[in-house]
Parts: structure tokens; C-alpha cells; sequence
């Protein structure tokens, strides 16, 4: 039951929430990035015209939107890196790199699976018109794609690549199960020490409303700013 003792024995532990915080912020990008990278090859390798990469690429989404993000956690961790001796240093002091990459692996080849489809649309939805006339102008399919598709493809679909942003925010939590000390695992910690939970989960449940909200509002934002500027 929650009480004013209880969230004060769990704010004594207010520092492993900041910690917690630092690390699932620093997961969230990483795995923007990387996961981005990874969805852009395989959307241009679904929209290939050999029948083997757009397999390859159709396989790879389909598994991994099908499949729960913890089975794609462990299988990382305890499966294909298992074997390999990773550095072990802490980054910022406190967040264990072996455990961190795992996270990071797991993250971005599972939103690489969903972040595919988005560039794909957005790719898709770029008048065929333009392509056209860049190729009768001289410019190869790869400058074509390079100079013409891609930047108005990205800023088409840079509203659904910032919301992917806080979707990770909120599906980092489960790398607290690997030992990733992002903000539940402050709670796990919490929980040990204090033998309470209630409070500790209300707390987690404070900041990633404060990292998420904000975050939403601000895309938001940009995503009417951007709206305005195509009405012109």
C-alpha cells in the first residue's frame, strides 16, 4: 500500500532513478540510430528487384514483428552473444557495457523490423513522376534515390520516426532483465533494498511520463510546423 514512509525510504534511492534515466535515454538513441541505418537497407532491399533480397528483407520484418522483444532480448544476450567476451567497462561510471550492447542489439534490430516499413511508405509515396524526370535528366537510380526520393521521403516520415523514438523510450525498460541498469532496474534495486514496490514503480512511472510527454508534445510541434510549410 502506498504511503508518505514508503516514498520517502524510495526517494533515499532517487539516484539510481537519474542513472536509470541517463541509461534508457542513452539506449533510446543508440538504438534510433543503428536501428535506422539497419531499416534503411532492408526497405531498399524490399523494394529491390532481385526476388532474393526482397525475400531475405520480407523474412527478417515478418520475425521480428511476430516475435515478443523479450524472445529477440534473450536470444541476443544468451544466444548469439553468449560466447563472446565483451569489454567490460562502465560508460558515465555506471552502466555496464556488456550488458548495454546486448540492449542496444536487441533494440535496434527489433525496431529496424518496424522503421523499415515506415521508410519504405514514405518512399513509396513520392510521385514516380519525379523519378522519371531525374533519369531522363542524366542522374543514375542511386543519385535519383540519393538526391530526390530520400529527402523528401525523410521529412515525410520524420513525425513516425520521432513516435518510434518514445515507443523504444518506453520498450527499453525490459533490459532490466539482462542487468541494463536503465529506470526498472532502479526499481528492482529499490525493491531489494527497501522491500517495498509500489512506490518505486509509481515513481519510474513519473519519469518516463516526464521523458515521454514532452518528447510527444514536441513532435507534435514540428509536425504542424512541417504540415504548414507543404500548405504554402
Amino acid at each position: 500500500m502506498l504511503s508518505i514512509e514508503g516514498f520517502q525510504k524510495t526517494l533515499k534511492y532517487w539516484t539510481m532513478f537519474e542513472e536509470g534515466l541517463v541509461c534508457t535515454v542513452m539506449l533510446s538513441l543508440f538504438t534510433v540510430l543503428f536501428g535506422f541505418i539497419l531499416a534503411m537497407i532492408i526497405a531498399l532491399m524490399r523494394m529491390s528487384k532481385s526476388h532474393i533480397l526482397k525475400g531475405v528483407s520480407s523474412v527478417y520484418v515478418e520475425v521480428f514483428r511476430a516475435t515478443p522483444l523479450m524472445v529477440q532480448l534473450f536470444i541476443v544476450y544468451h544466444v548469439l552473444l553468449a560466447d563472446i567476451d565483451l569489454p567490460t567497462f562502465k560508460m558515465f561510471g555506471f552502466i555496464r557495457f556488456e550488458r548495454f550492447i546486448p540492449g542496444v542489439i536487441a533494440l535496434s534490430l527489433n525496431s529496424a523490423a518496424y522503421l523499415s516499413e515506415i521508410i519504405r511508405s514514405g518512399i513509396q509515396s513520392i510521385d514516380l513522376g519525379q523519378t522519371e524526370a531525374s533519369r531522363s535528366l542524366g542522374m543514375s537510380q542511386w543519385q535519383t534515390m540519393q538526391h530526390v526520393v530520400l529527402p523528401q521521403a525523410i521529412k515525410n516520415i520524420l513525425p513516425a520516426i520521432a513516435n518510434e523514438f518514445v515507443t523504444i523510450i518506453k520498450e527499453s525498460s525490459i533490459c532490466w532483465t539482462i542487468g541494463v541498469q536503465e529506470i526498472m532496474s532502479a526499481v528492482n534495486s529499490v525493491k531489494a533494498a527497501t522491500f517495498t514496490i509500489a512506490e518505486a514503480l509509481i515513481i519510474a512511472a513519473c519519469v518516463y511520463f516526464c521523458l515521454t510527454f514532452p518528447t510527444s508534445k514536441i513532435i507534435a510541434y514540428f509536425e504542424r510546423r512541417m504540415s504548414r510549410g507543404d500548405r504554402r
